[in-house]
């Protein structure tokens, strides 16, 4: 069953973060990433059909945005020792397989994902140089199955809003995909 991302108050400051990168092994953080331009921070996975669908639009997001002064950061928080598929090991092939040109973190302790109000994947937080959040919704209208072209438009519109320092639109669709597999217990 689909999960919908909750409001997180447009505004709210960028919560830091120190995680490793599963396709560097180098730990990042997001001062490190961001150097003061727009930062597009995404939760993915990778076993959740929702993210599958927009694997190929997410990648070539990055390459229409390369040389522009955005910076992109993926994370997954998903529970690993019960979903083996969003291990990182597993997630570095993802990234290496959807041709992913950004860092992507895991996130095993869940703390960032909770810092952020995080809820499913995938789902987009759109920061500007100051880091505050300008855009946290959904990267088009297409689902698994829908037929609504996979282009990224709204999300695109928003960047493209953020690096040219003007007002991103506050009318946002929020994100829909699967649900992040908390730890239990």
């Amino acid at each position: 069953m689909p999960t919908t991302s909750n409001e997180l108050a447009l505004g709210a400051t960028a919560p830091s973060f120190l995680l490793p990168d599963v396709t560097s092994g180098k730990t990042l953080s997001l001062d490190e990433i961001a150097t003061g331009n727009p930062a597009l921070v995404m939760f993915l996975c990778r076993h959740c059909p929702y993210v599958k669908h927009v694997e190929p639009q997410l990648a070539q997001l990055a390459r229409d945005y390369a040389g522009k002064k955005l910076s992109l950061v993926a994370i997954s928080a998903n529970d690993a020792e019960h979903y083996p598929e969003d291990a990182p090991q597993s997630l570095a092939e993802q990234a290496r397989a959807a041709g992913f040109p950004f860092p992507y973190c895991y996130d095993e302790s869940q703390t960032v994902a909770r810092a952020y109000g995080a809820v499913c994947t995938p789902e987009f937080f759109l920061f500007d140089g100051g880091r505050k959040l300008v855009y946290h919704g959904q990267l088009d209208a297409s689902r698994p199955g829908n037929r609504a072209p996979l282009n990224g438009q709204d999300l695109r519109a928003a960047i493209d809003a953020a690096l040219q320092g003007r007002p991103v639109d506050k009318r946002q669709l929020a994100c829909v995909g699967c649900s992040i597999k908390w730890k239990r217990g």
